[in-house]
């Protein structure tokens, strides 16, 4: 994945860390006591097994934690570290999520590029096939290879795509922090939505 050199300072002030936790900071880490990014923190609090991939956590929105935690500041990776709670606990299982994460993704960058078509072409594809598997049973495996298969192609490259334009942004680190509080909030919004058989909104 991508991320910006770190910067020292961040328009976010630090919050209250959940106690326990290793020290924030970027990238990967062997050990607990070399500190953790953010989806380290919730492979603990989830498992307590020190893993950047919990089983909590869909693969899309844990892909989007981890370059927003190795992009920005240290202030601002200090604010967003209680998302770490939030994110322990974030699989929505319908299979329209991962289309809808990223073609929101897709949509903060075409606000910092609007004239870009391919981001409009991207966040066309997303919406598409967010509302084609909208109301879309979960299938065998041959599904479940399929969007997998969508997920690590298209669906990444996507999300990797419009990344790149939002870690280049002047307001990186306020734009990527509100980012993932919105991604954490979605997935909440569409784990109960598609738990109890509504009708999924989240990207709209």
């Amino acid at each position: 994945m991508i991320a910006l050199p770190g910067r020292p300072a961040s328009v976010e002030s630090p919050a209250r860390l959940p106690s326990g936790l290793p020290v924030p900071a970027r990238f990967a880490h062997l050990h607990p006591d070399d500190g953790a990014c953010l989806m380290e923190a919730a492979g603990l609090l989830a498992t307590g097994r020190f893993t950047d991939s919990p089983a909590g956590t869909h693969p899309a929105l844990a892909a989007l934690a981890r370059v927003v935690n190795d992009s920005v500041g240290d202030d601002a990776r200090h604010a967003l570290w209680p998302l770490a709670a939030d994110l322990a606990d974030a699989r929505p299982a319908g299979r329209a999520y991962p289309p809808l994460l990223v073609g929101m993704v897709v949509d903060a960058a075409r606000r910092v590029r609007p004239a870009s078509r391919r981001l409009a072409r991207n966040g066309r594809a997303c919406r598409r096939r967010a509302e084609r598997l909208a109301d879309a049973p979960a299938g065998g495996p041959s599904v479940r290879i399929a969007d997998l298969l969508w997920w690590r192609g298209p669906g990444r490259r996507r999300l990797e795509q419009a990344l790149r334009v939002l870690c280049a942004a002047p307001e990186a680190d306020r734009l990527l922090s509100r980012l993932l509080r919105q991604a954490a909030a979605q997935a909440r919004e569409c784990g109960g939505a598609l738990a109890a058989g509504r009708e999924v909104h989240c990207n709209r």
